[in-house]
């Protein structure tokens, strides 16, 4: 018997979930298909502004429109096939935070004038997506908590059929931190710790006292390399204590970390605030020494605890904090765990994801179906739209080749050249995992240097990943024997360089004798794992330098993107599709 007023599905009727994250930054979209991802997407690939938009209180309703229209793309389906929407937010939530904080600026993040703006704004998105959509969509669209959508973008897509769950960021609506347990298709709620007691925010602040943006928590990793954590760790100790039942709090008397007053920060370091990266000195990397090491204590501190509250013997991450991949080598070498997964979107782009299974998972109560095992769900172009590219940029060096990926591989084995490398669909999250990704020789010690000053343009201590065939990774690196994760295929996991080894990798061996390592497998990228193994048989080393496709800008998308940065910069040779470019 069917219940009145409900309506029989067709029974080759699929059910399509579209998740969206828009309100802080990182816009991304998620398009799931009966539990199965099918594209996954952020939208600064396309706009080419990176994280898609800046974290302000007058724009949470611009909404990620080229990555939405992608996933529809990708699927071949209409919006009148979308059966639910997934909003990463809360936004009545949000208002209980109005009136907590006596450090703001009247109108911006933490007065009531600014946070009722963001209310009103961001509950504007269900007509603004409707009138891109031609339809009204608001019995479509489920609001789910930020935090929620962080901790189902990690386990509900993992390998585990039950774990303890950490995200870990600088704030959802109002909690900074989410502790849970997963099983089955379902996931429960241990705890949150809120607003100012965030590591998250701890990062942004601390980056704009080094002479960084807030934005660039990934730089204050590499900085923390160079420096000494014993000089400055009794002072993070006085602003960040670790409390019982894996809680912490942030001395925000100290932090202030909605307004640009630096005064505690430099009466307590006795170190003034510095406004460029150029003027970093000893304090400065010392500094960045010790919040690294305080924040390898919280994420130790809280996994601990969950570890002790769940009985589980995994755990999964999320959250900004969780692509701290230095954290991660720690907690993979503590043996609190069997296993860990971080997904590769960890970050706010990674909600997107977290909100379509939640909708699929818990709200219809689907059993799982599907674990994300490789980051490539983005856009990809045939040769007819790369040789296209081509002509447009007026490119007459190229050639079309047999086996471009051995052909990439013989010019990467010598004469120090920086190739440029474009196959299959764009990565998902903040990392070049060879599909657009620049390429160059580990054994070169001046490597790193060339890259930072003719390419990428960035600070001298920017350290420079490896990617390697996970067969021979264990004769170079300290893999961690007594944690597993697939997540080392993400570039989320640092580990150290086996020292006999290091002489021979200097261009991706970092300051400690680390490495944010990259594992290729064949089954997950069958060209990359060529390349590399090409690589190998030529030079009996068994990887390749990695970093991203770009030139101070988002990671490359389009053919056209690429064939530009390529022009612009003095790469040395592009391999895109079947195709080798040459600069001369």
């Amino acid at each position: 018997m069917v219940p009145n007023g409900v309506k029989m599905r067709k029974k080759d009727k699929s059910t399509y979930i579209l998740g969206l994250n828009f309100a802080y930054h990182e816009l991304s979209a998620c398009l799931l298909k009966n539990g199965k991802l099918i594209a996954a997407v952020e939208e600064e690939r396309f706009s080419r502004v990176k994280r898609g938009k800046k974290a302000l209180v007058h724009n949470p309703d611009i909404i990620p429109e080229q990555s939405i229209l992608y996933c529809l793309k990708a699927a071949g389906i209409k919006w009148a096939d979308i059966d639910h929407i997934g909003f990463s937010f809360f936004p009545d939530d949000r208002l209980k935070n109005i009136n907590t904080d006596k450090y703001f600026v009247d109108g911006d993040w933490g007065s009531e004038a600014g946070e009722r703006l963001f209310h009103r704004k961001i509950n504007r998105v269900p007509k603004i997506l409707g009138k891109s959509a031609h339809r009204d969509l608001r019995k479509k669209i489920i609001w789910i908590p930020h935090h929620v959508c962080h901790a189902a973008s990690a386990f509900l897509v993992s390998p585990f059929k039950e774990s303890a769950i950490l995200t870990i960021d600088g704030i959802g609506e109002l909690s900074s931190t989410w502790l849970g347990h997963g099983n089955g298709n379902t996931m429960e709620r241990i705890k949150e710790i809120e607003y100012p007691n965030s590591v998250g925010f701890l990062w942004e602040k601390m980056s704009k006292y080094l002479g960084f943006t807030e934005y660039d928590s990934s730089k204050v990793m590499g900085l923390a390399a160079y420096g000494d954590a014993s000089r400055f760790y009794p002072v993070f100790q006085q602003i960040v204590k670790l409390q019982s039942e894996g809680e912490f709090t942030v001395d925000n008397e100290t932090m202030r970390v909605r307004i640009d007053d630096f005064t505690q920060l430099e009466r307590l370091f006795g170190v003034p605030r510095i406004y460029s990266p150029t003027d970093i000195r000893q304090d400065q990397e010392d500094i960045a020494a010790a919040l690294q090491r305080i924040t390898d204590d919280v994420v130790l501190h809280i996994a601990k605890y969950l570890r002790e509250k769940t009985g589980s013997e995994n755990l999964c991450l999320a959250g900004g904090v969780a692509l701290n991949c230095v954290s991660n080598g720690r907690l993979m070498q503590s043996g609190l765990y069997k296993s860990i997964y971080v997904q590769p979107a960890a970050n706010d782009a990674g909600t997107a994801m977290g909100a379509a299974f939640h909708i699929w998972n818990q709200v219809l109560g689907r059993k799982r179906s599907f674990t994300l095992t490789h980051a490539y769900w983005g856009p990809k172009y045939s040769d007819v739209e790369i040789l296209a590219a081509l002509k447009r940029a007026k490119v007459k060096n190229y050639q079309k080749v047999r086996n471009i990926a051995d052909e990439v591989a013989k010019r990467l084995a010598t004469g120090g050249n920086i190739i440029g490398w474009f196959q299959g669909r764009v990565e998902w999250g903040p990392r070049a995992l060879g599909n657009r990704s620049l390429l160059a020789d580990p054994r070169l010690a001046d490597m790193k240097m060339i890259l930072n000053e003719r390419i990428k343009k960035r600070e001298h201590f920017r350290p420079f990943a490896p990617s390697v065939l996970i067969e021979e990774a264990d004769s170079w690196f300290g893999i961690a024997k007594d944690c597993t994760t697939i997540s080392d295929e993400f570039m989320v996991v640092n580990y150290d360089v086996k020292e006999h080894m290091r002489e021979k990798v200097p261009a991706i061996t970092h300051k400690d004798g680390t490495s944010r390592v990259q594992l290729v497998s064949k089954k997950t990228n069958p060209l990359y794992h060529k390349l590399i193994s090409s690589f190998y048989s030529k030079t009996g080393v068994p990887m390749v330098l990695n970093t991203s496709f770009n030139d101070n800008e988002p990671i490359v998308c389009t053919p056209d993107d690429a064939v530009k940065t390529f022009l612009r910069t003095k790469m040395d040779f592009l391999g895109i599709g079947n195709y080798l470019i040459s600069k001369n």
